[in-house]
């Protein structure tokens, strides 16, 4: 079929390579415009970009596509028989969605109708959910409401992050859209309703990624960590230094009970540093002094003391 392909990021590269592999035919690729990056602020394209230009593909970068008729246009003259929107980054206008022979069709990091939104795999860590998966679904002018097509579930580790999981649910992400695309070429794909139960997924707050160790759960804060591992990471403060977590684990102690919650209550070169939480206790396995690299616990105390009885901020 010819496909335009929208996306922007790595879980959408792998969407884009799956469907080039699969052999269809891709007349433009969509993806966000050059952006500053790194320390130079250097322009650096996205992911599906460099994967389009790899492979001598019509690339187009609007700033926006609303109301950007020359853009809509431009599609239009595409005639293409499915758009496939994978992470682009943007609300495509009903003039778009009506574009396409077969619709357009989004592949969707969650089990819809659960998640919708902006950061479902995000959320799906943060919340300690162990089932998620991917659903392709045919595109309306809602945010994810549209017919589900079809879905794929896999489990979340106890201790996966939303980075791990990232990658696996693109790959999983990838197939599905092969599938799924047969599937329209052969008159074989579902339309099924979402329904009217679902839950959101909205974008993540900066704000959420300080600990707060007095109402918290060590569960919570495990799930907190490792659901903002890799984008942001979780902080503290300690003698008004800032200290980030990429990695804790839970320990059921309830010893330290009469401690306040944030103590430190046990650092050991060997053994590694241990903080009290609202239960039980939070051992720490990566962690990231103020201007400086992230390391693992046993590497960072060789080289920073940190005092039993000192409490996290």
């Amino acid at each position: 079929m010819r496909i335009v392909f929208m996306g922007t990021p790595d879980f959408a590269e792998k969407s884009l390579e799956a469907v080039y592999n699969a052999g269809h035919e891709i007349i433009g690729v969509v993806t966000n415009p050059d952006r500053p990056k790194g320390r130079g602020m250097k322009l650096d394209a996205s992911p599906v970009k460099k994967y389009a230009e790899s492979k001598n593909l019509k690339i187009y970068q609007p700033e926006k596509i609303r109301k950007n008729e020359e853009f809509i246009e431009e599609i239009r003259q595409l005639k293409p028989d499915v758009i496939c929107v994978v992470a682009y980054g943007k609300i495509l206008p009903k003039e778009i969605l009506e574009i396409p022979n077969f619709g357009c069709i989004n592949v969707h990091g969650s089990l819809l109708p659960q998640y919708r939104g902006a950061a479902p795999i995000q959320w799906a860590v943060l919340n300690g959910d162990k089932v998620t998966g991917v659903t392709t679904m045919y595109m309306d002018v809602g945010m994810d409401t549209g017919d589900m097509i079809l879905k794929k579930e896999t489990p979340i580790d106890d201790d996966e992050t939303t980075g791990e999981l990232w990658e696996r649910l693109s790959k999983i992400g990838a197939d599905l859209l092969v599938e799924t695309l047969q599937k329209i070429e052969d008159g074989t794909a579902p339309k099924i309703p979402q329904g009217d139960e679902f839950s959101l997924a909205p974008m993540l707050d900066k704000e959420m990624s300080k600990i707060d160790w007095d109402n918290k759960t060590a569960k919570e804060i495990k799930n907190l960590v490792r659901g903002l591992n890799p984008i942001m990471g979780t902080y503290s403060f300690l003698n008004d230094k800032k200290i980030k977590f990429w990695k804790v684990d839970v320990v059921n102690d309830n010893s330290f009970d009469g401690e306040k919650n944030g103590t430190v209550v046990k650092v050991d070169n060997k053994d590694g540093l241990f903080i009290k939480a609202k239960d039980g206790l939070i051992k720490v396995i990566e962690i990231q002094g103020e201007n400086a690299k992230k390391m693992n616990i046993q590497d960072f105390l060789r080289g920073n003391k940190i005092e039993v009885g000192s409490v996290m901020k």
